[in-house]
C-alpha cells in the first residue's frame, strides 16, 4: 500500500497537455447563455443574483483546467467557502454549475499526483466544513462525495487509457526501428563483402597491373564511405538488447511480387518509373515495407474495392511512392487517429529523412503517399 501511495504521489503530469482548443471556447460560449437562461427562468433560486454572477465569474476558469488544474479547482472552492461562512448564502445552487465536474475530471486527467492528492483533500475538506456548518445534510454529503469521486475516477480512467496507448505506440515505433536496423545490417554486410572482394582483386593484380589495384582502392573507398553512412544511421536507431533474427532485406524490385500475392480481393497493379536500380538498400527496403503495409491495409479495410495501384517514381533527389485504392474512403479508416500500421510507416520514412501521409481521396478510395530522399540519409 505504501508503494502504491508513493507512486501516486510521485506521478508527473502527462506530457503534451493541450492548453486551449476551440472546444474550450465553444464550451464557454454555450454555457454562458445557459447560465443566464437558468438564472432568469428559475423561480426557486434563493440567491439568484449571487448564484448567476458566481456561475458566470467562475466559468472562464475552464480555459485553464488542463494547465492549472489545482488552481482552477481551488478558486471556486475557496470563494464558495468564504461566501458561505460570511453570508450564509449558497452561491452554488444552480444546475449549470455542473460544469465544475469538468474541473474535477481535469484534475485527475492532467494534474500531477501531488496536485490530485491536494485537490481531493481540498474538496473533501470543503464538503466536511459544509456538513458541520449545517449547510449540507448527511444525504447531500454522501451524494457530493459520490459525484466528486466519480468525476475523479473518470479522469483517471482516461489518463490510464492514454498512457496505455502511448506505450503501444512506442512499442510499434521500436519494432519498426528494429526492422530498419535489420535492413541496415544487411546493407552494411553487403558493402563490407564488396570491399573484401575488391581488396582481394587489388592484391592479386598489384604486381602485374598497378592501375587495376588503384581502381580497386577507389572502389573500396567509395564502399567504405557508403558503409560509414549506413553505420551512422544504425547508431541512431533504438534496438532491444536481444539480437533479432536476420532476414534478407527486400528491395524495390520485390514490389512486383505484390501484384501476384493473393487471388482474392482487389487486384494489385504495380508500376515502376525512373532510375530505381541505384537506390540505396535502405531506401528500397523502406519503399517495399511501406507499400506492403499499404496494400495489406487496403485489402483488409477498403470495402467494395476492386483495384489497388502501386506507383513508384524516382528522380535525381527523391523517390515517391503512391498506393491508392478505389474502395469506400469512409470505411473504418479514420485519418484523425492513425493506426499502428500507419504509425510504423511514418516512423520508417522519418528515420530516412522522408515523409509519409495517408488519407481519403476526394471521390472514392484511400491513398498513402511516401516521399524519401534518394540518398537515404537519416535526419
Amino acid at each position: 500500500m505504501h508503494g502504491l501511495l508513493r507512486s501516486v504521489w510521485d506521478e508527473p503530469r502527462p506530457p503534451d497537455a493541450p492548453r486551449r482548443v476551440w472546444r474550450d471556447w465553444a464550451l464557454v460560449g454555450v454555457l454562458t447563455p445557459a447560465i443566464l437562461l437558468e438564472g432568469f427562468l428559475r423561480q426557486d433560486l434563493q440567491w439568484w443574483p449571487l448564484s448567476m454572477i458566481y456561475s458566470l465569474v467562475m466559468l472562464p476558469t475552464l480555459l485553464w483546467r488542463r494547465t492549472r488544474p489545482l488552481l482552477v479547482l481551488t478558486i471556486p472552492v475557496v470563494v464558495t467557502g468564504l461566501i458561505q461562512l460570511s453570508t450564509g448564502a449558497d452561491p452554488a445552487e444552480m444546475g449549470s454549475l455542473a460544469y465544475m465536474l469538468l474541473i474535477l475530471y481535469s484534475l485527475s486527467r492532467w494534474g500531477s499526483g501531488r496536485e490530485a492528492a491536494a485537490g481531493v483533500a481540498l474538496i473533501a475538506g470543503a464538503v466536511l466544513v459544509a456538513a458541520f456548518s449545517s449547510l449540507l445534510v448527511l444525504s447531500d454529503v454522501v451524494g457530493a462525495y459520490t459525484v466528486v469521486f466519480a468525476a475523479i475516477a473518470l479522469g483517471g480512467t482516461f489518463r490510464y487509457r492514454a498512457r496505455a496507448r502511448m506505450r503501444e505506440l512506442d512499442q510499434v515505433k521500436l519494432l519498426e526501428r528494429e526492422q530498419l536496423a535489420r535492413d541496415l545490417h544487411d546493407t552494411v554486410a553487403h558493402h563490407v563483402s564488396a570491399m573484401a572482394i575488391r581488396a582481394q582483386a587489388g592484391i592479386a593484380t598489384a604486381v602485374t597491373r598497378p592501375d587495376a589495384a588503384v581502381e580497386a582502392l577507389r572502389v573500396i573507398e567509395a564502399e567504405a564511405s557508403r558503409t560509414l553512412t549506413e553505420m551512422r544511421a544504425m547508431v541512431r536507431l533504438l534496438r532491444r538488447d536481444e539480437p533479432p533474427e536476420l532476414a534478407p532485406s527486400p528491395h524495390v524490385a520485390d514490389l512486383e511480387q505484390l501484384a501476384v500475392q493473393g487471388r482474392e480481393g482487389p487486384s494489385v497493379d504495380v508500376e515502376l518509373a525512373g532510375d530505381l536500380a541505384a537506390l540505396p538498400p535502405t531506401v528500397g527496403a523502406a519503399l517495399y515495407r511501406i507499400a506492403q503495409e499499404s496494400v495489406t491495409n487496403a485489402r483488409r479495410h477498403a470495402r467494395h474495392a476492386t483495384r489497388i495501384e502501386v506507383r513508384v517514381a524516382a528522380d535525381d533527389t527523391t523517390v515517391r511512392l503512391r498506393v491508392s485504392d478505389d474502395g469506400d474512403s469512409t470505411a473504418s479508416r479514420p485519418a484523425a487517429i492513425p493506426g499502428y500500421g500507419l504509425i510504423g510507416m511514418i516512423e520508417r520514412a522519418g528515420l530516412l529523412g522522408g515523409t509519409c501521409e495517408a488519407g481519403p481521396n476526394p471521390g472514392r478510395g484511400w491513398t498513402v503517399t511516401a516521399v524519401l530522399p534518394r540518398t537515404g540519409v537519416t535526419t
